[in-house]
């Protein structure tokens, strides 16, 4: 009996999210279309290609030359390819320095393949959030990103592979509640699965609540930077139905050790296969003095988790099949297009 109730939960868990797009396949949107998710292959489940801390609609974004962009950061994502990745997701959100352009000339020549995102930012003390989200529903900001799944972002055809939101550290204050139900709300619409920049334990649980309030399972729901939270907090937050992202891996020898230790955990207690491991690395838009911009690099090298996590991993009794659920197996699942109910 017990056996067949455990058969019936996998079930029930693996079902819970079904396709808006009609395909037999299971898939992925990219900046330059639809892939099937088993073509994933290596991803980096949390980097930036350009940021802009300006502030939202101080300044039309983006401000500097698009070629420029490209002519700079290009051999850095041919390096990336390189050492085999398949897969970037792009987290930068609107009015952070969102720039769908840059990101399809990228992906197209250097074979990458790269998601963008629809949502807002709360963090950072709401630095980054239009006027109008203090004045809309959540209702209302919903149909703005389900118009970009729709439509294509302003105009483009380029349409959102997920959605990035962001909260601060404490318990969620009504404008968070309101873009994390807007999130939802969108993804019942959509399928894109919701990935929120996270301050703290308490945040995500409220998170979860939100989500459930909504109908919306949490398997839905990636809990952004849960590397400042304990092994408990991790284990609480998958055990409740969301993935956890370890996002910051830098090659620093204190910070690694850190990732190893949790990922120690997360293994032992065979949770692995709903952690996901990326390095938030990012260039910034640094504005000169004669009018023109340049760009600074900023995190870890997008190359430590293969040239100095993984070796350490390995060391540790890691396979070669945990690090494919890492880096392959579980970002597929997480990005999948697919509305996630409560059943």
């Amino acid at each position: 009996m017990r056996i067949l109730f455990a058969l019936f939960l996998i079930f029930t868990v693996f079902y819970a999210c079904t396709s808006k797009l009609d395909k037999s396949s299971e898939l992925i949107m990219t900046v330059t279309g639809l892939i099937d998710a088993n073509a994933i292959g290596k991803t980096l489940e949390h980097e930036h290609v350009l940021v802009d801390f300006t502030g939202a609609e101080k300044v039309q974004q983006p401000q500097y030359a698009q070629k420029q962009a490209l002519d700079s950061l290009l051999p850095y994502f041919i390096q990336l390819k390189a050492k085999g990745v398949q897969t970037l997701i792009e987290c930068t959100p609107n009015y952070i320095g969102r720039d769908i352009l840059l990101l399809k000339s990228i992906s197209e020549q250097t074979g990458l393949y790269i998601l963008t995102n629809t949502g807002y930012y709360a963090a950072a003390d709401k630095k980054f959030l239009p006027a109008h989200t203090y004045t809309e529903s959540a209702e209302q900001l919903a149909k703005r990103w389900i118009n970009e799944w729709n439509n294509g972002i302003n105009g483009t055809g380029i349409k959102p592979g997920f959605i990035k939101l962001g909260v601060g550290k404490n318990n969620l204050d009504t404008t968070e509640q309101k873009i994390v139900k807007a999130g939802a709300l969108t993804h019942l619409q959509t399928g894109l699965k919701i990935a929120i920049h996270t301050g703290s334990a308490n945040a995500a649980n409220d998170e979860i609540n939100i989500l459930k309030e909504q109908g919306v399972d949490p398997m839905a729901l990636i809990v952004v930077h849960s590397q400042n939270m304990s092994s408990e907090d991790q284990i609480n937050i998958i055990k409740r139905g969301a993935w956890v992202s370890l996002d910051g891996i830098s090659d620093e020898p204190e910070a690694i050790e850190k990732y190893v230790n949790f990922l120690e955990v997360l293994k032992n207690e065979n949770l692995l296969h709903k952690s996901l491991i990326s390095q938030d690395a990012y260039w910034l838009v640094i504005s000169k003095e004669n009018g023109e911009f340049g760009f600074e690099h900023f995190g870890s090298p997008y190359s430590a988790i293969f040239d100095v996590l993984i070796p350490k991993l390995t060391e540790k009794g890691f396979t070669e099949d945990d690090i494919d659920q890492l880096l392959i197996k579980n970002p597929a699942q997480a990005f999948k297009i697919g509305v996630c109910k409560i059943n």
